[in-house]
């Protein structure tokens, strides 16, 4: 098979380093890729929100199957577009990818279905957001409605804080048209944990758990990421928990997408909240998560595209899905500045010096010159696998500090808090 990956980060890479181990693939295109994916994969100079770029491209280059990284193509509305010519694609059309590309859209679908989340507000209007506010205690949440890299959500302590939001999100527009909207919403005090899902039509299939890190800082502190670490599994799944999320919200999420028909075929990440026992909902995502691909797929056992062509055709079923007991975490390397303001084209070294059993994911990576170098905030994830979290811990944080580029940062604390 002809494979098309479309994306530029660490969840292409895991993917096509995946893809690559299937003996049903006999060829990797990625569109754009980055220094990462050049090795299991032919980069393409096509970027993720040029649909007339990519359909032309699978259309011209026998491409057997299309699996779509980020949200932002699935937004555009690549699915229909791929599946208009005839063409397989893995990953949800554009209706259902309003899951995740409003998260007005995604809140009040969980209200419709009595999916369990956080009790919030939309406003579209400044003036009448900040008489929503009293609404609220604090601290209390407000969102972006819109795509906005996972730099959408801030955590408000105060009024005076809430307010200065709302001012940049609604009045200054520091998202732009993803910003015309804000969600707030009451803050859950509990345990974020994530859960992938395979979707075929009327079937939900969950994957292992994983807990990413979002802040910046060690301990948990500073603004919120992309992502700049994780693990699978997370010991929060016990097996009490997953028969609620299972009865409380998988269940009722499959009969909401019936009766709304949002029904496809991909990827749906749930993003919960444990708070005392219970799970909530927190958001939707309608693709494979960053960093949760890097830790996830290093523990499966199963075929990749086989996982895929059976969710395509609706035969998936939970017994597909092998993994390792491995524990799988994954540390990212950052830029200086990140997520905020931060420089690219500092090269990279010290690369050859790792240990082979560590696996590096590029996030943010390009050549120039025959030089790898860095094209992001997120640079580099650096996973292993070990049968306990210190095992794997201890293989990452003996290795990472091998790999140096100028302003490089990463914390120190993934996997122990």
């Amino acid at each position: 098979m002809n494979l098309l990956v479309i994306g530029s980060g660490g969840r292409e890479h895991g993917l096509c380093w995946k893809l690559a181990g299937s003996n049903k693939v006999k060829k990797i295109y990625c569109a754009p890729g980055n220094g990462g994916t050049a090795e299991v994969a032919e980069n393409i100079d096509i970027q993720a929100d040029d649909i007339d770029g990519l359909l032309n491209f699978a259309l011209n280059h026998n491409i057997d199957l299309t699996i779509v990284g980020p949200e932002d193509p699935l937004v555009l509305g690549v699915v229909d577009r791929f599946e208009e010519k005839g063409l397989k694609i893995f990953g949800a059309n554009k209706k259902a990818a309003e899951l995740e590309g409003s998260k007005d859209f995604s809140k009040r679908f969980m209200e419709r279905h009595n999916v369990a989340t956080a009790k919030y507000r939309t406003f579209n209007n400044y003036d009448d957001a900040v008489k929503g506010l009293e609404e609220f205690s604090y601290p209390l949440v407000i969102k972006a409605d819109g795509l906005c890299l996972g730099k959408g959500v801030v955590i408000c302590a105060s009024k005076d804080e809430a307010i200065d939001t709302l001012d940049n999100i609604l009045k200054k527009k520091i998202f732009g048209d993803e910003g015309s909207t804000v969600v707030i919403e009451e803050f859950l005090n509990g345990i974020e944990a994530s859960l992938l899902c395979f979707v075929a039509d009327d079937k939900v299939i969950p994957m292992e758990s994983a807990k990413d890190y979002k802040k910046i800082y060690d301990g948990d502190k500073g603004p919120n990421t992309g992502g700049v670490g994780c693990y699978s599994p997370s010991p929060l799944f016990t097996h009490e928990l997953m028969e609620k999320i299972d009865k409380d919200i998988i269940h009722n999420i499959v009969n909401g997408l019936k009766k709304d028909d949002l029904f496809f075929n991909g990827i749906l990440f749930i993003g919960l909240m444990i708070v005392d026992g219970e799970p909530l909902v927190l958001e939707f995502n309608v693709r494979f998560g960053d960093p949760e691909t890097e830790v996830l797929l290093p523990r499966l056992q199963s075929d990749l595209v086989d996982l895929i062509e059976k969710s395509l055709d609706g035969s998936i079923e939970q017994s597909d899905l092998v993994w390792t007991d491995d524990v799988c975490l994954t540390v990212v390397t950052t830029s200086e500045g990140y997520p905020g303001n931060y420089e690219k084209g500092y090269k990279i070294t010290g690369l050859e010096t790792i240990d082979k059993e560590i696996i590096v994911f590029h996030n943010g990576t390009k050549y120039l010159d025959n030089d790898l170098t860095t094209n992001g905030g997120r640079v580099m994830s650096i996973t292993a696998l070990g049968n306990t979290m210190e095992v794997a811990r201890n293989k990452i944080y003996k290795n990472i500090g091998k790999i140096n580029f100028q302003g490089i940062n990463y914390r120190n604390d993934i996997g122990q808090i």
